[in-house]
């Protein structure tokens, strides 16, 4: 068998390149050329019908879709019912799940406890690349989980991670992390681009081949991406990134790709000093509010994922002294500024000359649309120094024109409010419900100034 042959490819022109320059001379770009493999090619040649090339002796056929016969997602609990959610339900046999986050914020420790519960259940692997046996049975004591189910290896070699797993047939493995792995078709060093994703290939087509699930820990770069290429995240199944900081005690899961569950589902965890913990009612912990109301604070009703949350929305509007300041802590900032520009414009509330401070309180990251009037109104009454009553909350999305546009959910975000005992909600005309809600004062509004008025005279009252 002949050996494949190595080129260093432009990932900006594709040309290959014998050996590695700084400069790709065909494209000029610089940094571009990384190592790849040319494999001999066997030609096929059909000997009746039409073949493709491919695995030997599989033959091409057209189908419909309802020929194909389906077979059901068998899943599996990994024993903490907030990583089964995140999960959509728990885990997939065979599937190939990429989790990321900042150092020490939990990676290895969630998936120490998950490996620990299901090997009491399955047969599972622990295989780690970045500490020794030790280190991992030190963090397992520490952390009171069972010491006698769990398999654990340290490798870093792929070619040899895979003949162990084929060996032992775990239905579960953990490899920490894919930065440490190479393999051995390719010179580079580990944790090159090159490495990453022929590593991640051969992996991702073993879990394939033979339904093992694989849990795969992944670094971050200081911007927060996963590092390595892009394209490892296209072929993993599911991608999950850890957020919070380090330093707090909560930390969340956002399933940002999920080929068997829904996207942006967040899972709510307590660090303690037996592990993460799940918390079964996250809107508790981001309701942590004052005795009495204080201007600039609102509750807005956001929707992650599948479930709705209450959150705190604070804003702080002061006087500049200098350059007008705009600072958005879990919100977008490009959005904060084109809100503000509204409110100017279809709400009269002017906040030019003024510096503007917006945080989600408990380090929430809110990704949707429906936190824009709750983000506007908290604005509007730390500027006024009016306190908007507790028992208020707040939701829906604001446009251009000032309009107040409805969003997704809207039933299932009253009842959430009307659950942890809120009073009065301001909400897009669009999402008011049909029967009025015992207990519940809805109040619609269609336009910015209409929602601005709304909440200034609940404080009046």
């Amino acid at each position: 068998m002949s050996k494949a042959k190595t080129v260093y490819r432009c990932e900006h022109c594709g040309t290959d390149h014998p050996k590695w320059v700084g400069q790709c001379p065909d494209c000029g770009e610089w940094n571009s050329l990384v190592e790849a493999r040319l494999e001999n090619v066997t030609p096929h040649r059909a000997k009746s019908g039409i073949k493709t090339g491919g695995y030997a002796g599989q033959t091409s056929q057209i189908t419909t879709l309802d020929q194909i016969q389906l077979s059901r997602e068998s899943r599996t609990s990994t024993g903490i019912s907030e990583f089964d959610r995140v999960l959509g339900g728990g885990l997939v046999m065979g599937s190939v799940v990429l989790i990321g986050g900042d150092p020490g914020i939990g990676k290895s420790t969630i998936l120490l406890q998950t490996a620990t519960y299901m090997a009491s259940q399955q047969p599972a692997l622990y295989i780690t690349g970045e500490e020794s046996l030790s280190q991992v049975a030190m963090r397992a004591k520490r952390l009171d989980l069972p010491l006698n189910a769990l398999k654990v290896m340290a490798e870093t070699c792929v070619e040899r991670i895979c003949e162990v797993l084929a060996h032992e047939r775990p239905q579960m493995a953990v490899l920490d992390s894919i930065q440490t792995l190479y393999t051995e078709t390719i010179q580079s060093a580990p944790g090159g681009v090159s490495q990453i994703r022929e590593s991640a290939a051969i992996l991702t087509r073993f879990a394939k081949h033979t339904g093992t699930s694989l849990f795969i820990v992944g670094h971050v770069t200081k911007e927060g991406a996963l590092a390595g290429p892009r394209v490892l995240e296209h072929m993993v199944d599911c991608v999950l990134y850890f957020e919070g900081q380090s330093d707090s005690r909560y930390r969340m899961i956002r399933a940002v790709k999920n080929r068997f569950g829904a996207v942006n589902e967040l899972g709510v965890f307590g660090m303690t000093d037996k592990g993460l913990k799940e918390v079964a009612n996250p809107s508790a912990i981001f309701l942590s509010r004052y005795d009495e109301a204080i201007p600039g604070s609102v509750v807005m009703i956001s929707r992650e994922g599948t479930r709705p949350l209450l959150v705190e929305v604070q804003a702080l509007v002061d006087d500049a002294h200098g350059q007008p300041r705009r600072v958005a802590l879990g919100l977008e900032q490009n959005r904060l500024s084109m809100l503000l520009a509204v409110m100017h414009r279809h709400g009269g509330v002017q906040t030019v000359g003024q510096d503007v401070y917006v945080n989600i309180v408990g380090g929430l990251k809110i990704t949707e649309t429906g936190s824009d009037l709750a983000v506007l109104l908290a604005c509007a009454s730390s500027l006024r120094g009016k306190a908007l009553p507790q028992h208020l909350a707040v939701f829906g999305e604001v446009g251009l024109s000032g309009e107040i546009r409805p969003v997704p959910n809207g039933q299932e975000r009253l009842k959430e409010a009307h659950k942890h005992g809120f009073k009065t909600i301001i909400l897009p005309r669009a999402n008011a419900p049909q029967n009025p809600i015992k207990g519940l004062n809805v109040i619609s509004v269609a336009r910015l100034h209409e929602a601005l008025q709304a909440a200034m005279d609940i404080c009046d009252e």
